[in-house]
């Protein structure tokens, strides 16, 4: 029987479609790009015949020249591959055709099915959604097209530029001309073309234009043929989990768990778009699942896709597997925590392409509402140009800057002199030395492709298996057998043991210094150089700081709330300071904590103290002096620099708490000067009676102060009602009872391994775990509810009886997770079984910030 293969399964979908990429450009939003660079499908796309691969978003008129085939025409084909609704991508689809007037052919693939496009609150397409977008764009194109040609013939141009408004603005230039040139026409040529009237034109537009609307559901970033995120900017992902009552802690998590279900108009669509989404998934991997659910947003999706198996998989013989879904709200410990894992290390500390889903009008950001998540890209830059440029003298800048000129000399002579100018202003910039680093960076990017194989082993799932030490000492390995391999000596001496940033800096610049190699081992140098980067000194010493201060409120929570409470307040007292003195990046190499990290280790303590000191305080786990001594901490901080905590529940008050800042230190400073001028004039003796004006002045200021001060601690306040809330998570009954049965499933008390581990090791011992919920189909209601009295009802399944589990965390799930899980499957009596692991996002503890405390937080 084949295994199950996600990365397997993406491809064979994209060699489905091979008939509409063929002599087509490709246009892949924000979303896809994501996928399909973990998926490393661009050269697929080639293969195919693709003519070229562009960004839907920024788009250009010149992406139809960019071909890969000199010999073929015109482009007259696009594909769109989006991960968004289409009324989402509508604008870029339509400036696309706009741009490219010699389309006569468009196919869009999208990855949101017709019934998510209907259930979606935000879309206004029906149960028809295909159909009914593929005429609405003909209709737009059509109108789109109508004024420009007005426009045109009263101005007697060929082109025209679109208004800038905020829905059209960065929009290319239209050109009207039916044939495919490459300049544009001139304005004599240009009357002669609108001498026909407006209407046959529009006629023609309609009849040449043939738009097709199909389904491509496997829009996923696999680090793994057996473990998969969703896209970070694509529609499911973006989608909120919550909305705003009682039992929400953000937009981008489920809610607390009540043991209630949402139903009807409360399903969250985050919650619809998922099921779709995991059905699909399913029905292109060949298999039917038997659902289990753990969490109220986990109900909610599991009873969704039950309804839609229970449609469509009646008689059909598929692989039976196991689908296993958890609420991230259950377990928010483990992805705030920085544990033991160097994929989640490099995730945070690499940067990452800007977001390209800011591109939306910020109108529509505050119509929508918290309808759409704007998550970190998941696309982390891996920066090469430290291994692979570092020794090239500034003489092969210039050559390159001469390339350049000669290029746009030969591509338009007419444009050449603007050109040059900023030519010129670029060899100013590479006639520096950081400039030219900064250059260079912004050319050698590299990053993860999941399908790089080293003897077949996938890089990133070997990594993922592994802690931190065991991950980099693998690395290391491989490099070595790669050098080896292409013969490259070195002239330093490779120590045993632990792989330092000595052992493989040489390695990688050795590997990388030919072309060939670097071609043969692009895989194994990127893995290497991500590595390097984060277990940098620079990188790795606030990480390590973050993870002492998490042991220490670990042993703290096992004593009493009292060692507990003075711990958190002696961190917040530490970022203040850390504060007062300016925060940059030497704090960082330091390992020093400012006030936000002070609050996420604060988030961790409340979540212990939820855990083992449930019922300390009459309202929280702390009592009431606790706290205020944790509060008064905190309002010190915010007002000794405002400018370090850009928090939700400081939104709106930001600039009063920086302008108290701004005088107080003007003040301070006309004090000095004061001090340092003693002056005896005649003039001072005439204000010897203004004692009483300065001190209503003075009164006034503490007024401000006092006034400023209150308002802060009401806000504090509300902050600290939001950690009572994180700390009551397992207060619900059901919560309670299978936590209390897995902290006694778990021999090691002082254990910190995350719920899907736990979850995992009692499943796969045969254990019970309360709270779990079995989604029966159809048919195994009818034997329940209506055979079943005669003695023919069947036997509830167990997850654990199939050679499949699929283990998906609606919410996020991270790297420690991922280890942790395949640690729970290799301890367990079956480690034959095929383990597949998803989620929301790949969720790192700056994510966990935003969610909790950042814009999409419910304080």
């Amino acid at each position: 029987m084949a295994t199950v293969d996600v990365i397997k399964c993406c491809i064979d979908s994209i060699g489905q479609m091979s008939d509409e990429i063929r002599d087509a450009i490709i246009y892949l939003d924000a979303g896809c790009t994501e996928s399909f660079e973990f998926l490393g499908a661009f050269s697929l796309f080639l293969e195919l015949g693709a003519h070229a691969i562009c960004s839907l978003e920024k788009m250009s008129p010149l992406d139809k020249v960019v071909d890969w085939n000199s010999t073929s025409g015109p482009a007259k084909k696009i594909v769109v591959i989006t991960s968004r609704l289409l009324s989402d991508a509508h604008r870029y689809i339509l400036r696309c055709l706009s741009a490219l007037q010699t389309v006569c052919i468009c196919a869009i693939f999208t990855c949101i099915s017709e019934t998510g496009h209907s259930a979606y609150p935000e879309s206004p397409l029906g149960p028809d959604a295909y159909r009914e977008y593929e005429s609405l764009l003909v209709q737009d194109y059509e109108e789109l097209a109508r004024k420009s040609l007005m426009n045109s013939s009263h101005a007697g141009e060929s082109t025209v530029k679109e208004s800038t408004s905020a829905e059209d603005e960065g929009w290319s230039q239209l050109t009207t001309s039916e044939e495919e040139t490459l300049n544009f026409s001139s304005a004599a040529s240009a009357q002669n073309l609108y001498e026909d009237s407006v209407i046959d034109r529009t006629e023609d537009v309609r009849k040449k234009l043939k738009v097709s609307v199909h389904h491509f559901p496997l829009v996923l970033c696999p680090f793994s043929p057996r473990f998969f995120v969703l896209p970070s900017e694509g529609s499911v992902a973006e989608a909120y989990l919550s909305a705003e009552h009682d039992n929400s802690i953000s937009f981008g998590l489920p809610p607390i768990s009540t043991g209630t279900t949402a139903d009807g108009e409360d399903v969250p669509p985050g919650a619809t778009l998922t099921a779709q989404f995991l059905y699909h998934l399913a029905a292109k991997m060949d298999l039917k699942l038997e659902i289990f659910s753990l969490g109220d947003t986990s109900k909610t999706v599991g009873k969704l896709l039950t309804d839609m198996s229970s449609l469509y998989d009646v008689g059909r013989r598929k692989r039976s597997a196991g689908l296993l879904l958890i609420d991230r709200t259950l377990d928010l410990l483990t992805p705030c925590c920085h544990g033991d894992s160097l994929v989640d290390r490099m995730f945070s500390s690499l940067p990452h392409r800007d977001s390209l889903s800011q591109a939306k009008s910020s109108q529509s950001q505050v119509k929508l509402g918290p309808t759409y998540l704007q998550r970190s890209p998941l696309a982390a830059q891996i920066p090469l140009n430290n291994f692979l440029r570092e020794d090239t003298s500034s003489s092969d800048h210039f050559q390159l800057v001469e390339s350049i000129e000669a290029f746009l000399r030969g591509w338009n002579s007419r444009d050449s002199t603007s050109q040059m100018v900023e030519l010129v202003n670029l060899c100013d910039k590479l006639s520096g030395e950081k400039s030219s680093q900064d250059f260079q960076s912004d050319l050698l990017c590299g990053s993860f492709v999941s399908t790089e194989n080293f003897h077949g082993t996938p890089y990133l799932e070997a990594i993922l298996e592994r802690r931190t030490k065991d991950g980099a000492m693998l690395i290391k390995k491989w490099l070595q057998e790669s050098l080896r391999r292409e013969n490259i000596s070195l002239n330093s001496k490779i120590r045993p043991g632990y792989a330092s940033k000595s052992d493989l800096q040489p390695m990688i610049k050795a590997l990388a210094k030919s072309q060939s190699s670097l071609a043969k081992n692009k895989g194994i140098i990127q893995l290497a150089a991500a590595a390097l980067f984060a277990l940098d000194e620079t990188h790795s010493a606030k990480w390590d700081a973050f993870n002492s201060a998490e042991k220490i409120l670990n042993v703290n929570a096992g004593d009493t709330s009292q060692s507990l409470a003075a711990q958190l307040s002696d961190l917040i007292n530490k970022s203040a300071s850390v504060s007062s003195q300016g925060n940059n990046k030497m704090d960082d190499q330091r390992g020093l904590l400012s006030l936000q990290d002070a609050l996420l280790l604060t988030v961790v303590g409340y979540i212990l103290a939820g855990e083992n000191f449930p019922s300390s305080g009459a309202v929280g786990p702390f009592s009431w002096q606790e706290e205020h001594f944790m509060k008064e901490a905190i309002v010190d901080a915010i007002v000794e620099n405002p400018t370090v905590a850009k928090l939700k529940f400081l939104q709106g008050f930001t600039q009063d708490l920086e302008a108290n800042f701004n005088r107080k230190s003007e003040e301070k400073k006309e004090d000095l000067s004061n001090t340092e001028r003693i002056d005896f004039d005649d003039d001072d003796w005439g204000s010897w009676g203004d004692e009483d004006s300065g001190k209503d002045k003075r009164k006034e200021q503490v007024y401000d102060d006092m006034q400023l001060k209150l308002e802060l601690r009401d806000r504090v306040d509300n902050l600290f009602k939001f950690f009572h809330k994180l700390s009551s998570l397992k207060k619900n009954i059901s919560f309670r009872e299978w936590s209390q049965a897995l902290s006694k499933f778990n021999d090691d008390p002082y254990s910190n391994k995350g719920l899907l581990y736990k979850v995992l090791s009692r499943l796969l011992a045969k254990y019970e775990v309360p709270g779990l919920e079995y989604h029966s189909s159809t048919v195994g209601r009818l034997f329940k509810s209506g055979f079943g009295r005669f003695g023919l009802g069947q036997a509830k399944p167990s997850l654990v009886d199939h050679d499949v589990i699929l283990v998906f965390v609606v919410g996020g799930i991270n790297g420690v997770e991922v280890r942790e899980a395949q640690e729970a499957l290799s301890e367990s009596s079956r480690p034959e079984v095929e383990l597949i692991l998803g989620g929301t996002t790949l969720l790192t503890p700056n994510d966990m910030f935003e969610l909790l405390l950042g814009d999409y937080c419910c304080v």
